[in-house]
């Protein structure tokens, strides 16, 4: 069993919430969250309540401050738990919208979209297989975008209001 632990002081320091499935709207367990322990399971963090906002993978480990999850701010509202997944991973990426233009089919990690495939921008994709992390940076840097199977007939889907993504990998048990 999945567990996240959210708490308000830096260093694990300060009245804490511990959390153990999806929570719509964390405001009533705390007002702000500067660290952030997981003892199992995979876990996206909204930054706003009902899953929206920015994103924030955390696999198993200890986050002392918002900086070690990639975060922007110490302001997290919702959160989602996935359990791991073993099986193989398999997506297909365009660079325009509605599954058109040029299409690359995936299975492994991408440091960096632009060097792999000549460009930069996905518009849509279908992830047939496995969760993927999108970032808007090379070597997975910058905002994160979580993906499960499905078709994302635009980058809006998934959150994204800029369709230039950096890099990409299979979220893993290691990640």
């Amino acid at each position: 069993m999945g567990k996240i632990v959210f708490y308000e002081g830096h260093n694990f320091q300060g009245r804490h919430y511990e959390c153990s499935g999806d929570c719509y709207d964390t405001f009533r367990h705390f007002n702000c969250c500067n660290s952030i322990r997981v003892t199992g399971g995979h876990w996206v963090a909204y930054e706003k309540p009902n899953f929206m906002g920015y994103q924030y993978i955390l696999g198993r480990g200890d986050y002392p401050d918002f900086h070690s999850w990639m975060g922007f701010n110490n302001c997290i509202r919702s959160c989602q738990m996935f359990s791991p997944y073993r099986g193989a991973y398999k997506m297909k990426i365009y660079n325009r919208p509605d599954m058109a233009g040029n299409m690359m089919e995936c299975t492994d990690d991408c440091p960096n979209v632009y060097d792999r495939f000549h460009y930069r921008d996905i518009y849509s994709c279908n992830v047939m297989e496995g969760y993927w992390i999108f970032y808007e940076h090379p070597n997975y840097m910058g905002r994160q975008y979580f993906l499960r199977p499905g078709q994302y007939r635009a980058c809006g889907e998934w959150g994204c209001h800029n369709p230039m993504m950096g890099s990409f990998r299979r979220m893993r048990s290691n990640v």
